[in-house]
């Protein structure tokens, strides 16, 4: 069960924190588990987990193919591999690793790719992804989760690490704003309904949970009744729940740090007309473009994805 945080203008830990301290949590009761870095030690903070247990960290240096290749062979020999590097190098340059040497395979690796979209920040267009999503989404079996805060975060790193297979968590590495209450847990495949509405349905994940939110009480100042759905698992879709809530609603909105092609907006899309619901769906994320260097404030202006923004789209839509 999850309750909401009190304040959601606070942010709670940086989720790169969440991700090392949970995980050297739990080697505490499993010498199973192994943490392995692509040369972001540093800027991932696994280099804490190299202090605290240096026989369960594997340093692979810039070669993250050949990362998953050996944490492909942790798995076949009973470990239970997780993996860090950006976004854009935990799905883009490793696909074929991923796809043949993990799901083909029947390995398990869980992988944490950082920075996706606008929160790359100054690291730019080359390490901007935009598609890391759309690329998982057609490994067979594969899991995707993207966390509205740290207390999600740190749920599905456990979780996570109780499954077999792929599974991809793509998030911040710094702080984002609360979302949960501490304590709070949820059910992969299986969306959060956060604000109950009967005109527009929005349906968001990662950080931009929280704009859904900030949008939707701007909107309902103006009179709408909107719904707000934290789909944080994006692969399995919670089809489900969506059909049931999109039912009788004006118009589907879905918002994400990621391109309209391959992501939330697709799949929630698929579901909609293959289940012959007659609801208008707006995509909110990025429509055929790079990335670029600036702050992470710039560039979620730059891409149109501020709470302000997204209720301009909605408004227009």
């Amino acid at each position: 069960m999850f309750q909401l945080a009190a304040n959601r203008q606070e942010a709670g830990r940086e989720l790169r924190d969440c991700v090392v301290e949970t995980l050297q949590e739990l080697m505490k009761d499993d010498d199973k588990i192994t943490a392995l870095e692509a040369d972001l030690g540093g800027a991932s903070g696994f280099t804490k987990i190299k202090k605290t247990n240096p026989e369960r960290f594997i340093q692979c240096g810039i070669a993250e193919a050949n990362m998953m290749g050996v944490a492909a062979g942790l798995s076949l020999t009973g470990f239970k591999p997780f993996t860090h590097t950006f976004a854009p190098f935990a799905t883009r340059r490793v696909f074929d690793q991923l796809f043949l040497s993990g799901a083909y395979a029947g390995n398990t690796i869980n992988v944490y790719g950082s920075d996706p979209g606008f929160s790359v920040a100054s690291n730019g267009g080359t390490h901007t992804a935009w598609e890391d999503v759309a690329l998982i989404r057609e490994i067979p079996g594969a899991v995707i989760c993207d966390p509205a805060d740290d207390v999600q975060m740190e749920w599905i790193i456990k979780e996570f690490l109780k499954m077999e297979g792929i599974h991809y968590v793509r998030s911040n590495r710094k702080a984002v704003r609360n979302v949960y209450k501490k304590g709070s847990s949820f059910k992969i495949g299986q969306g959060n309904i956060l604000k109950e509405g009967k005109d527009i349905l929005i349906i968001a994940a990662g950080q931009l949970v929280s704009e859904a939110l900030d949008c939707a009480e701007e909107l309902e100042k103006e009179g709408y009744s909107v719904e707000v759905i934290d789909m944080f698992t994006i692969k399995p879709l919670d089809e489900k729940l969506l059909i049931k809530e999109a039912k009788g609603k004006s118009k589907i909105v879905t918002i994400e740090n990621h391109s309209i092609y391959g992501g939330l907006g697709s799949a929630v899309s698929e579901v909609i007309a293959e289940n012959g619901i007659s609801v208008p769906v707006k995509r909110i994320g990025v429509k055929e473009k790079f990335g670029q260097v600036g702050t992470a404030e710039f560039l979620q202006e730059e891409f149109g994805l501020t709470a302000k923004q997204i209720k301009e789209t909605i408004c227009q839509f």
